[in-house]
């Protein structure tokens, strides 16, 4: 039996000699290798479809690659089987149909695609901008006070988020590693909290601390971010409140600013002992925080020296010989406050009243000359016994060691010229002149102390120092 090798069409079944190009019944290529060509839309429209999952609309490449086949010799001579013209016309028109509506299909799918991912992105975004609004501000390291969220550059009021891309971020918040155990300083607490709390709170060692301090890096975006900085610079993040009272020590306290020391000037062989006020308050007297047992003058609870609003104030807690402030320049008195200079106190005393009447008998009393007066100056001794009075002949009357209208020439802590009380038009001012010891007032209220003031408890005198801020 003799046989002759040919080649069949893919898409007619038409046989052809080997060695054919084309299909004569239908112009198919009859290559056993295709050429590179350009894609035809058919192809094209094949890639596309499998990553939308749409089927393929042409059959599977074996079935287009041409078949060598071995024809027996007997049908060579045999027609093919017939197709008439009209009828590949018709075959051909629902393939082009069939191309159109696929390449639509893949259209609209794309178009679908793109809209359901814009709207994903858009519920994802209102979603983080939600929770960043719902959720509780972060507690800060040193307190149970919530942090204020910081305004951002998406408008007033919109608080800085990052998106992450599943329900949990590898970034965390700083405040999220809050230990709970921390406290941080209100508003209204004008000192900073004790570096040591902190670092035994953060388990650190002082110099652990400090040294993070120094070298901080961004919990949030792991920025660098220099000493005394309070915000990240790159995304705006708030500095543990541990790391921004990481600061460089004083030696003592009496170095942070506002704080006070009392130095005994006058106190009977111990002079220049200094207390220091580091407490909120302080009691004088011999009980209490300053105790000075041995001095009689002082009461057990004599006075309280405090702190208020960064101030320290004195108060004369009921003392039986009182709390004595030194005078600076000119004050404003009234009758019956008490004086003290060198070391005589004195009383300020209105005029008694008139009583130069003769007696039921008819008999005046004999003095000497009366003269016309303002006020009067009485000495009181010990026990409150009154010493010499002396009426102001004129608007003034001054005390001193010599030269004045009341003399105490062997007092060896008045100065020449002590001191002068004047009165104006029903008002009364006391007048330090320069004396060397100073002249000092009773305190009959509560009165706040400033940097170099000296102030008279029992026989104690006492200088106060304020650090300066």
């Amino acid at each position: 039996m003799d046989f002759e090798l040919g080649i069949v069409c893919a898409r007619c079944d038409r046989y052809a000699p080997m060695g054919t190009a084309t299909c004569v019944e239908c112009a198919n290529s009859l290559a056993l290798v295709s050429r590179a060509a350009p894609a035809e839309p058919e192809a094209l429209i094949a890639v596309a479809i499998p990553r939308l999952k749409v089927p393929s609309l042409e059959p599977p490449p074996a079935s287009r690659q041409p078949i060598a086949s071995v024809a027996p010799s007997s049908k060579r001579a045999g027609p093919p089987r017939p197709e008439s013209s009209g009828r590949r016309a018709e075959a051909t028109r629902p393939m082009e149909r069939d191309v159109a509506e696929a390449a639509a299909s893949v259209e609209a799918a794309k178009a679908a695609e793109a809209a359901k991912a814009a709207e994903a992105a858009k519920a994802a975004e209102a979603t983080v901008v939600a929770k960043a609004h719902s959720d509780p501000p972060p507690t800060s390291l040193l307190g149970h006070d919530q942090l204020v969220p910081r305004r951002g550059a998406m408008g007033t009021g919109a608080v800085r988020t990052s998106l992450a891309s599943g329900p949990e971020s590898a970034v965390s918040s700083p405040a999220s590693d809050v230990p709970p155990a921390l406290a941080a300083p209100t508003d209204a607490q004008s000192t900073s909290p004790d570096l040591s709390t902190l670092a035994a709170a953060a388990n650190l060692t002082l110099e652990e601390l400090m040294d993070q301090a120094r070298h901080f890096v961004c919990r949030s975006c792991s920025t660098p971010v220099p000493i005394g900085h309070k915000f990240c610079g790159r995304c705006g993040a708030a500095i543990p409140p541990e790391i921004l009272g990481a600061r460089t020590q004083f030696f003592g306290q009496l170095q942070a600013p506002g704080k006070a020391k009392l130095i005994l000037i006058r106190g009977e062989g111990v002079e220049g002992l200094s207390y220091q006020l580091n407490a909120e308050q302080h009691i004088v007297g011999r009980n209490g925080q300053l105790v000075f047992p041995d001095d009689p003058f002082v009461s057990p609870k004599h006075a309280n020296l405090f702190y208020r609003n960064a101030k320290l104030v004195v108060r004369d807690e009921g003392s039986y010989n009182g709390v004595f402030v030194r005078v600076r320049g000119t004050i404003e008195i009234q009758l019956g406050d008490e004086i003290l200079a060198g070391e005589q106190l004195f009383k300020v005393d209105g005029n008694p009243k008139q009583n130069d009447g003769p007696a039921p008998d008819g008999t005046y009393f004999y003095s000497s000359p009366k003269h016309q007066t303002l006020f009067r100056i009485t000495q009181i001794l010990q026990g409150g016994i009154p010493g010499m009075v002396v009426c102001a002949r004129g608007q003034s009357l001054q005390i001193g060691r010599e030269g004045g209208d009341l003399n105490f020439p062997g007092d060896l802590y008045m100065s020449g010229s002590h001191c002068r009380i004047e009165e104006a038009t029903g008002k009364y001012a006391l007048t330090d002149l320069n004396s060397r010891n100073g002249t000092y007032i009773r305190l009959k209220a509560e009165r706040e102390l400033a940097h170099g003031d000296y102030i008279f408890i029992g026989r104690k005198l006492l200088r106060v120092e304020i650090t300066a801020a």
